[in-house]
């Protein structure tokens, strides 16, 4: 999730069952603390649950790291490598093949939100902000609480100089991830020159 926000100083980043007929044969009895199922992994609200409570900007980012990971994997095999692909491409600042990459990804997983996220990364390193905008909505359409793209839309809208609706998009982003310390303090600042404004 953190791949738009690289360009805007928020760093990139990127149980075994037993067969049914043993589960049948098995006689009951307490398991080993071994054999215990592990626990269930949280899902996406859960986790994002936590980052709205986080009492710490270090509890915050573990948490976002959990969440990025999540939004990261598509379901599908061929989908996932091509975005490792296209993150390789980006990070060499080879960008055609990154778009080339992610357009295929798209026309595979057309639901997936981060990777239009990321397509809007790279249509925002293009100088297309009209692309990174349309892509931007289009994943936050998806997923509503994708605050990274809530960020990236707010800096897009700030360089446009719509500092109201720009306001507005970090605090979207603010309420779903309260931590982001140079988040707020862009918000305290916007929020002094807005002033009276309409958002």
């Amino acid at each position: 999730m953190r791949f738009f926000a690289s360009l805007l100083t928020v760093s990139l980043s990127f149980a075994a069952a037993l067969p049914l007929g043993a589960q049948e044969n098995a006689q009951p009895k307490d398991p080993a603390p071994s054999a215990r199922p592990a626990p269930r992994a949280s899902n996406l609200d859960d986790l994002f649950d936590r980052l709205s409570k986080a009492e710490s900007e270090t509890e915050a980012e573990g948490v976002v790291r959990l969440i990025e990971r999540r939004l990261s994997r598509s379901g599908s095999d061929t989908a996932d490598l091509l975005l490792s692909r296209a993150t390789e491409a980006f990070q060499k600042k080879d960008y055609p093949l990154a778009v080339e990459l992610l357009d295929r990804i798209l026309a595979l997983e057309p639901d997936w939100a981060e990777a239009w996220y990321r397509r809007a990364t790279l249509f925002y390193q293009l100088d297309d902000p009209v692309g990174a905008m349309a892509d931007l909505h289009r994943a936050l359409t998806l997923e509503p609480r994708h605050f990274s793209a809530w960020t990236g839309l707010g800096h897009i809208l700030m360089s446009s100089e719509d500092k109201p609706r720009a306001l507005e998009a970090f605090r979207r982003a603010l309420a779903i991830n309260p931590q982001i310390s140079k988040l707020q303090t862009i918000v305290t600042r916007l929020d002094t020159e807005v002033g009276g404004q309409d958002l």
